[in-house]
């Protein structure tokens, strides 16, 4: 990481100038005296905004609202609520999108079309709009409020995912905050997640949409904890320039420092998404290199983090190599078996791609870490990649067989 680049101690989405955010608890999730369930985010100032959105067909109302939103190009504010998808019911669903808008709208003094929607939870349940109308006018926007927003999108997350970091542009310091929500339907390809980002830098619209394709390649794109992907993925990037600095276009040097401060973050949230996975024991790291590209890397650390045997395996600190090695074979990325070698946190236990003696003794126990990182050399090329996801426990299948119940 530049020098230039530091996280915030306690950074939340509204460390960055301008932004403010609170939350309420409106009835959408069971009550607890700690719960929030409805929250607000804004800028103090119009925005450049940019967008990504879940693959996934059958889409939540509130994804397709705010996409169409986005493409207007005014957008300066979100209104999330977890424990109600907003998914497959009908026309209603898009009726309530609009609705939750106008009324986040009115409470910030905004046009609606200034405010995107997102929603996660349980699908086939109308939003409770009156619910909704009611809770709405007790959200107190403050600049501290990034803490309690960040606790409002949660769902079967133990906690809230929240990160700052500040960096140089020039003569002028700017700051990027984000918070994420996530712990199950999490796979490659956006993974199942709402997740919001700021920045007080002036940013050229188009690179920042660029830029925010790129980290979430690296980054989100890279995570995998049970293989599902969600109806509401939503990942939104706000920069409202109040860090003074010009707008940073593509090519310069500050498009490169802020390229770096954004992937610093959304790696993170990453990280924190896959150890606070369903049921999860542990954060399970994949590093492919020597591909002959970075795609053929990523395509590989994808199916491996992604293998329900390898995960298990790390549950129980079983080094099971032959686990990784059948991943990597059905991953579709070129390999020549008689070139592999595989490390299980740092101690090579394939080389040639045969199997070499080790103390599994002492394997199993560097394995029981919070961490597990697998490391896969193809010796083919220059490209690599990393990904992230967890262990796969009996817990995991404790939450998600009483969900709705």
């Amino acid at each position: 990481m530049a020098e230039e680049i530091r996280f915030v101690e306690g950074g939340t989405i509204t460390t960055p100038q301008g932004f403010k955010a609170g939350a309420t608890f409106a009835g959408m999730k069971t009550y607890a005296e700690d719960k929030l369930d409805l929250g607000l985010l804004c800028s103090e100032r119009p925005c450049a905004a940019a967008g990504l959105f879940t693959a996934n067909r059958v889409r939540s109302p509130s994804v397709v609202y705010t996409q169409e939103q986005l493409a207007k190009g005014r957008l300066r504010a979100v209104v999330a609520n977890s424990g109600i998808a907003n998914t497959m019911v009908g026309e209603q669903g898009m009726t309530d999108a609009r609705g939750t808008a106008a009324l986040a709208a009115k409470q910030l003094g905004l046009g609606a079309d200034e405010v995107a929607v997102c929603s996660t939870g349980v699908i086939g349940v109308e939003l409770p709009m009156a619910l909704i109308r009611e809770s709405m006018p007790r959200i107190e926007l403050t600049h501290e409020g990034g803490a309690a927003f960040a606790r409002a999108i949660l769902t079967t997350d133990t906690r809230p995912k929240e990160v700052a970091v500040t960096f140089e542009l020039g003569r002028r310091r700017a700051t990027l905050g984000g918070c994420v929500k996530g712990a199950g339907m999490i796979h490659p390809n956006l993974a199942t997640m709402l997740c919001f980002l700021t920045t007080d830098a002036a940013v050229e619209k188009g690179f920042l949409q660029q830029a925010l394709k790129a980290a979430a390649d690296s980054s989100f794109n890279m995570l995998s904890i049970d293989g599902d992907t969600s109806t509401n993925d939503t990942l939104l990037l706000y920069a409202n320039g109040a860090a003074g600095n010009d707008p940073i276009r593509a090519g310069t040097p500050e498009a490169t420092t802020f390229k770096e401060a954004l992937d610093t973050v959304c790696v993170h949230l990453a990280k924190e998404m896959a150890r606070d996975g369903e049921g999860a024991s542990r954060l399970l790291h994949i590093r492919v290199e020597g591909a002959k590209s970075d795609e053929e890397a990523r395509k590989a650390a994808r199916t491996i983090v992604s293998s329900s045997l390898v995960k298990a395996a790390v549950h129980g600190s079983d080094p099971n190599w032959g686990r990784v090695m059948a991943a990597l074979g059905r991953s579709g990325a070129e390999i020549d078996e008689k070139k592999l070698a595989l490390y299980v946190n740092d101690v090579c236990i394939v080389w040639e791609g045969l199997a070499i003696p080790f103390h599994k003794d002492s394997v199993v126990a560097t394995m029981r870490r919070p961490e597990v990182s697998f490391r896969l050399d193809l010796n083919l090329g220059g490209g690599s990649a990393d990904a992230w996801g967890c262990s796969l426990s009996e817990e995991y299948i404790t939450i998600n067989s009483a969900y709705t119940t």
